[in-house]
């Protein structure tokens, strides 16, 4: 497996173990992104690998829905994504995306991949779960975000830029300069590290 398919694999152990965590009660809660419950988070994740893989004329294999069984239609939706990583030639295959050329595995990496630890933390804060953030994605995470040109980033923060509904980065939640890496990161996607349901 490559790099990228390890590095997918990791975080979304660390989603779905956060999604099998929540107790039934909690899936109407609110979440850190504003009009989403913690349903909707998943949901989110779910429809972002259904995104990847529209390039192959593939949808998601039919699963219980993300109303009926969260953990089963994260799961399913995983399979079809790493299913792409483990075929070289589908991983290989070059796409068009609003970031511009690249692979199906860049394309799975630098989208639903990297969506995975940041969704996640959005899930553990409305439901109460540890929501630390892998150090070995907040240091990679913040040097690349913050080092996006300025044009870039306000395309990321204005709603619709990157298609209908889209809003890559809310507006930017002013952080203490001292404070940890991680509420910096938060603050910089415009999530607020001091949200609680």
């Amino acid at each position: 497996m490559s790099e990228i398919a390890d590095r997918y694999r990791r975080r979304a152990d660390a989603f779905e173990a956060k999604v099998a965590a929540v107790r039934p009660g909690q899936w109407e809660d609110p979440s850190p992104c504003e009009k989403w419950t913690a349903r909707d988070v998943v949901r989110h994740i779910i429809d972002m690998h259904a995104v990847m893989l529209r390039p192959h004329g593939r949808t998601l294999t039919p699963a219980p829905s993300v109303d009926d069984d969260p953990v089963a239609a994260l799961r399913a939706a995983r399979a079809d994504v790493e299913a792409l990583l483990a075929d070289p030639a589908l991983a290989a295959f070059e796409g068009t995306s609003p970031a511009g050329t690249m692979t199906t595995e860049q394309h799975i990496d630098q989208v639903v991949s990297a969506d995975l630890p940041l969704h996640g933390w959005d899930l553990a804060r409305a439901t109460g779960q540890d929501d630390t953030i892998d150090p070995l994605d907040v240091e990679p995470f913040w040097q690349g975000m913050t080092s996006l040109p300025p044009e870039v980033i306000e395309s990321f923060r204005t709603p619709g830029a990157h298609g209908p509904g889209v809003e890559v980065f809310g507006p930017e939640v002013k952080v203490p300069a001292d404070a940890p890496l991680q509420d910096r990161l938060l603050g910089f996607i415009g999530r607020d590290p001091r949200w609680r349901p």
